[in-house]
């Protein structure tokens, strides 16, 4: 019969066990559950960081639903930019990945410059470049000067802002061309060759083949890069200088969340703003994964 263990000596390395995730514990407990557990009660009270919170019940969120104007145009602005920003950036991301995927010489230095931008681009330091950049006299438009074309300030027109912020997102395509590039190293190439054989084309093989069984990787990607949309904050805030303008072209929401809690005070409101975008980026997910059984094809 196999040994029983004495109960100290569980009790032991149980204890043991709990030692070693005592740090990850703490930390999710203390800087992710706890944390977001007092926003979500801030957010049905009237709080300013100076007094007690007063508790207003739904009031918040009635507010977000009825009467703020500043809400829908950060939607607007927000969801523009998704939908403009994650299909560019996975489009040039697969583009690329697919041309790297040829057999270049040198690839991992290709690989590690591509990847650069995905490390950086979301620093302040390449968010004030950003916005030199796109200066009335910036780079784009000393090129455009030698043709005679006097360009606009493209931050600072309406029209136009949110479009360069949309760049520095696609210019961030390391990340998504990374995973790409792993899923296209994993098609089999005697399926494009029985393809090949077949009188199938450069196109029809992308589209028949490629894209197929390419799109568990698209799937993770579309989420990751979506998510990553809907949080942005740090390109808007620096270019726009925390204003979100000009007239509210660059009001990402995280950047009205920002003004409320910080430029305003109004915790309470900001709070229920964050459980807002909680609620939207899961629903979000949550429709991904329902819809991910009609276009996305796993093997057997």
């Amino acid at each position: 019969m196999p040994a029983v263990r004495a109960p100290e000596t569980s009790w032991r390395e149980s204890a043991t066990g709990y030692l070693f995730l005592a740090p990850w514990l703490i930390g999710f407990f203390g800087l992710t559950l706890g944390p977001a557990l007092v926003s979500l009660y801030l957010s049905f009270t009237d709080y300013d960081l100076l007094s007690n919170p007063r508790w207003v019940g739904a009031a918040n969120y009635v507010r977000i639903a009825t009467s703020d104007p500043k809400f829908s145009a950060a939607m607007h602005v927000t969801f523009l930019y998704v939908a403009l920003s994650v299909p560019l950036k996975l489009a040039f991301a697969l583009l690329v990945a697919m041309m790297l995927n040829r057999g270049l010489r040198g690839l991992p230095l290709y690989r590690a410059i591509f990847y650069l931008p995905s490390l950086i681009g979301a620093s302040v330091a390449v968010s004030v470049l950003w916005r030199q950049l796109f200066a009335s006299d910036g780079l784009p438009n000393q090129a455009l000067k030698l043709v005679g074309i006097h360009g606009p300030s493209w931050i600072s027109n309406p029209d136009t802002a949110l479009y360069t912020l949309v760049a520095l997102a696609v210019w961030q395509f390391g990340s998504p061309m990374i995973i790409f590039l792993a899923g296209l190293r994993q098609i089999p190439k005697d399926v494009y060759e029985a393809a090949e054989i077949d009188g199938a084309s450069r196109s029809q093989q992308f589209w028949r083949i490629t894209l197929p069984l390419l799109t568990p990787v698209l799937f993770f990607n579309v989420v990751v890069q979506t998510i990553d949309a809907f949080k942005a904050f740090t390109p808007a805030f620096i270019i726009s200088g925390g204003t979100g303008g000009p007239i509210d072209a660059t009001l990402f929401y995280t950047l009205y969340l920002y003004q409320e809690a910080f430029a305003y005070f109004r915790m309470g409101y900001a709070s229920a703003l964050a459980w807002v975008l909680v609620v939207i980026i899961a629903a979000f997910t949550a429709l991904s994964f329902l819809s991910s059984r009609y276009w996305v094809h796993y093997d057997g």
